[in-house]
């Protein structure tokens, strides 16, 4: 199976696109070229066979061996302990932005399964190793920036204490997610946080080029930087 998959991968690689998304993944030489929606519809032929004998016997020696299993874990029919177990299995695999981002996108199931997932996601909180914390943080963004779990999420990333740059990068954008939802609450955090001056910036200038933010709030937004 594993030969037939990766045979697959080569027949849909894109090579300019291998040489795009390349220079967007540093460090990261092991790029076929696949388009992620081109890859996305390969793993929901995969998650309607025998998934399991796929994920559990999976290569992963191609960036687009890795990120397909992602995919796959987040399309296929399975119980939630299941799932999550396949998660926790994959983790460890994640070692750049793209195949992290993708990763979680992809993990729909947290919509409705809210504390159980947030529990889950507990024991990554406190890890030193950047993608497993990157992880982490976007799965906050993408599912707990909500009513219910803002002020908590804000709260996790102000005593997180990282020097990688993709999970300072990650907390950056969370940020400018929970303002563009949250303007008021999220605007208390910024006037008094221990951001580091990098992520704290970075926060601003995404938000500063959201076109969900108005001109004025903006303008407010722009003499909040730090000086470096």
């Amino acid at each position: 199976m594993n030969e037939e998959i990766e045979k697959r991968i080569f027949e849909l690689a894109d090579t300019k696109y291998k040489e795009f998304h390349s220079g967007l993944c540093p460090n990261t030489n092991n790029i076929v070229g696949v388009r992620v929606p081109v890859l996305r519809n390969y793993a929901k032929e995969l998650s309607k066979s025998d998934f399991r004998s796929y994920l559990d016997n999976a290569k992963n020696e191609y960036y687009e061996e890795i990120m397909l299993q992602g995919m796959v874990i987040g399309l296929s029919k399975m119980n939630l302990e299941e799932r999550l177990r396949y998660v926790k299995k994959f983790v460890p695999k994640i070692d750049n932005w793209a195949i992290c981002d993708v990763f979680c996108a992809g993990l729909k199931f947290a919509n409705k399964n809210k504390q159980e997932v947030w529990k889950f996601l507990q024991q990554y909180k406190n890890s030193m190793e950047e993608f497993e914390l990157r992880f982490f943080i976007v799965m906050l963004l993408d599912f707990y920036i909500t009513d219910e779990y803002v002020k908590e999420v804000i709260n996790i990333l102000e005593n997180i204490k990282h020097e990688g740059y993709y999970v300072k990068m990650a907390i950056a954008w969370t940020i400018s997610i929970a303002y563009i939802k949250y303007p008021e609450i999220t605007m208390k955090y910024l006037i008094n946080n221990t951001l580091d001056d990098f992520t704290y910036n970075k926060a601003l200038q995404k938000i500063v080029e959201s076109y969900r933010v108005s001109n004025q709030d903006k303008a407010i937004i722009r003499n909040m930087k730090r000086k470096i």
